[in-house]
């Protein structure tokens, strides 16, 4: 699949996300910034990529955490996966959020967050007043219990 795209701003630098190995599912998305950005403890920053994206119809992009940043510095996509759809022209900014102790600062070229391209199917609901059962059930949150049973 070719991804179309366009810098926001011409004359700024910007990296192209790209996939670290061949089995990766998600391209890095990198810090656009100029000025380092820092997000103190529980507190949020958008960061930019200096990215418009054409996502095909059909298509998302969901834009996730990088899994190290989560471990090593408790930060993450606070909105996890963001989407953005295939009609959206603007900007791509990433909503970061620090879940640490520590204040996070974030540099031109950083790699802040995956960003997968992923189909999707739409949906037309339809009223009815009787739905099939299932073992579950009415079963909400935790109705399945934490550890795992043998069979």
């Amino acid at each position: 699949m070719k991804l179309n795209y366009c810098k926001f701003n011409k004359n700024t630098e910007t990296i192209l996300p790209e996939y670290k190995t061949e089995g990766s599912a998600g391209m890095d998305l990198c810090s656009s910034s100029s000025e380092t950005i820092s997000i103190p403890p529980g507190e949020t920053a958008i960061i930019p990529t200096n990215l418009i994206l054409e996502i095909p119809s059909g298509y998302e992009g969901q834009v996730r955490s990088r899994s190290g940043l989560a471990l090593k510095h408790s930060v993450a996509v606070l909105n996890s996966p963001g989407t953005i759809d295939h009609d959206y022209r603007g900007e791509v900014k990433v909503l970061l959020i620090n879940h640490g102790k520590n204040i996070f600062k974030v540099n031109f070229g950083d790699r802040i967050a995956q960003l997968v391209i992923a189909s999707y199917a739409k949906a037309t609901l339809n009223e009815t007043f009787e739905l099939s059962e299932t073992e579950r059930g009415e079963g909400g949150y935790g109705s399945t219990g934490l550890e795992h049973k043998q069979k």
